[in-house]
């Protein structure tokens, strides 16, 4: 499990040369870690091949156009719960109080919810919790591969393997605003079941929260054997 999420992790970052250096060993290393099934990994090839044989700076430039450039397909989890509200500051400080409980060393420019980096944290803990805690996002995740896919890239293949181990992968159907991708409110309205509040009350006139990913941000904020007993 933990190669597993390492190498999604990598497929998922800004492409750079140590990346595209890793591609190559990457299908060996899944393959190895005998987490993911053929079909799964059949599925990476073509991202895993154009990270190894298309031009850097190519990949660089694709990959700001396509998850830089609005908010429909960002890899920043909170960015589909939060939006800019000031809720998402705090759990930004604890969810990096949790990263540096598990010893992972956080960056200047990396935020916490960047979900390359949430991978990397998962990939030192023990694989149970490790998916315990990626089923958080799940919906999220499975939104992104709909998401993705409609767009025609390689990366939909990681979010859609990422949802399926989160348990997720039917959810995107029911939650992918139908008109505008980019519309946060649309994607709101699609999820609202009912108001859902952290401490800190929402700005004035703020969107409604996604129950379910609210849902998702308040377990992140719980120690793990509260958690646990939330979940049970």
């Amino acid at each position: 499990m933990r190669l597993t999420l390492r190498v999604l992790s990598a497929l998922l970052r800004y492409p750079d040369e140590a990346v595209q250096q890793a591609a190559p060993e990457l299908a060996a290393l899944l393959a190895d870690d005998g987490v993911l099934n053929p079909a799964q990994r059949k599925a990476l090839a073509p991202l895993i091949d154009s990270l190894e044989k298309d031009d850097l700076l190519d990949q660089q430039e694709a990959y700001v156009a396509l998850f830089d450039r609005g908010r429909a397909v960002s890899l920043h989890l909170f960015e589909h719960v939060h939006g800019e509200s000031r809720d998402r500051g705090q759990a930004m400080v604890d969810l990096r109080q949790r990263y540096e409980a598990a010893g992972l060393e956080i960056t200047a420019n990396e935020l916490p919810d960047y979900l390359p980096l949430f991978l990397e944290y998962l990939s030192t803990l023990p694989p149970a919790q490790a998916l315990d805690e990626l089923a958080h996002p799940g919906v999220i995740l499975a939104a992104l591969a709909e998401r993705l896919a409609e767009k025609g890239t390689p990366y939909a293949a990681s979010l859609r393997v990422l949802a399926e181990l989160a348990g997720a992968e039917d959810a995107a159907a029911e939650i992918a605003p139908a008109d505008d991708p980019d519309d946060l409110a649309a994607l709101d309205a699609a999820w609202e079941e009912e108001q859902v509040r952290f401490d800190v009350p929402a700005a004035p006139g703020a969107a409604a929260e996604c129950p379910q990913a609210a849902a998702m941000v308040s377990r992140f904020q719980l120690p793990v054997a509260e958690r646990s007993a939330a979940n049970g």
